[in-house]
């Protein structure tokens, strides 16, 4: 397991119950604590880790004997990640992204992105309505394992699944993993609106414009429609959206209450993925010709160009039939 985040350590510590499992850590203290303490307290403070979890800082020691590896740092650095430890990864093992954004410039999933930098390799996306610290509490949960191969999938999903934490498979991998990056967005615009204290009828009417908008462009990359009312559309996008957990939520309520991008980004210890995919999701739908209104907006926002006020009257201001793009 790369990346020792919230996420990336929830399932490493699901796995290990029944698989050795190694976590790696790009901090040197953050492994010695998880191998130590059995703590991540930076990450999910006041969760015990299971002892048989171990970690390590040292990139090498951490892939050279895998198995089986999943990638769960930001998206920014997956390609990086990735040219390192190629030279290392066993042939033909299964990768497993839990990463959920697209990436700058090239605007590749990280299927994508991981199958560039190591080909020949199954690649799956993990995607679905997953708060790290609900999870690690025993609290029920499911997700979604995406790849085109199901006998790997179904074989990921015995892996994966454990207690409460159910897992489904999923062919349709553009789908998933777009229906998990671009509903960042779509929290940032229900941010927003908490913030500017606005309603829980808002809030509904943003999801539901912001899911209409996300499902489309998915369609027009290739993407199923069906896969959008599940867990890794439809479902992400409502736990994304309304936990206070949420850190694409917690940025768009921050810029609501009228603070700045810098302010509140430099405050974070993790990623908010949705503010990278504001602008990756506009130059996607600018290039298959997808209205995205909502998107836009919370582009305008991130870039500077609005005020958070400002793209919330935005968005009041576009009637029509409901069905219509737009």
């Amino acid at each position: 397991m790369l990346g020792a985040g919230s996420w990336g350590t929830t399932v490493a510590s699901l796995v290990a119950g029944r698989n050795a499992t190694m976590l790696w850590a790009r901090s040197a203290e953050v492994a010695a604590e998880i191998d130590g303490n059995h703590t991540n307290e930076g990450y999910l403070p006041g969760f015990t880790l299971p002892e048989q979890l171990v970690a390590t800082d040292d990139l090498e020691k951490a892939v050279r004997h895998a198995e089986l590896l999943i990638i769960g740092v930001p998206t920014s650095g997956v390609r990086s990640t990735m040219a390192l430890v190629k030279e290392w990864v066993h042939p033909w093992i299964p990768i497993v992204s839990l990463s959920k954004g697209l990436e700058q410039d090239t605007l590749l999933r990280m299927t994508e992105v991981i199958a560039d930098e190591v080909p020949g390799h199954p690649v799956a996306a993990l995607s679905g309505p997953n708060i790290a610290r609900e999870i690690m509490a025993g609290q029920a949960a499911a997700s979604v394992i995406a790849t085109e191969d199901l006998a790997v999938a179904t074989a990921i999903q015995r892996v994966l699944t454990r207690g409460g934490f159910r897992i489904y498979t999923n062919h349709d991998v553009v789908g998933c993993e777009l229906g998990g990056a671009l509903k960042n967005v779509v929290a940032i615009a229900c941010g927003i609106a908490q913030g500017l204290g606005v309603g829980d009828n808002t809030r509904a009417a943003v999801m539901t414009r912001g899911l209409a908008e996300l499902s489309r462009l998915g369609v027009a990359m290739g993407g199923e429609a069906a896969t959008f009312a599940g867990l890794a559309g439809l479902g992400d996008l409502i736990t994304t959206c309304i936990s206070p957990h949420s850190r694409n939520r917690h940025v768009g309520e921050q810029l609501g209450l009228g603070r700045s991008l810098d302010e509140i980004i430099s405050e974070m210890s993790m990623v908010a993925e949705g503010v990278k995919t504001a602008v990756t999701a506009r130059q996607l739908a600018a290039r298959h010709d997808v209205p995205m209104p909502v998107c836009d907006e919370i582009y305008a926002v991130v870039a500077g160009q609005k005020s958070a006020a400002n793209a919330y009257r935005g968005l009041r201001t576009r009637p029509g039939h409901e069905m219509d793009p737009g």
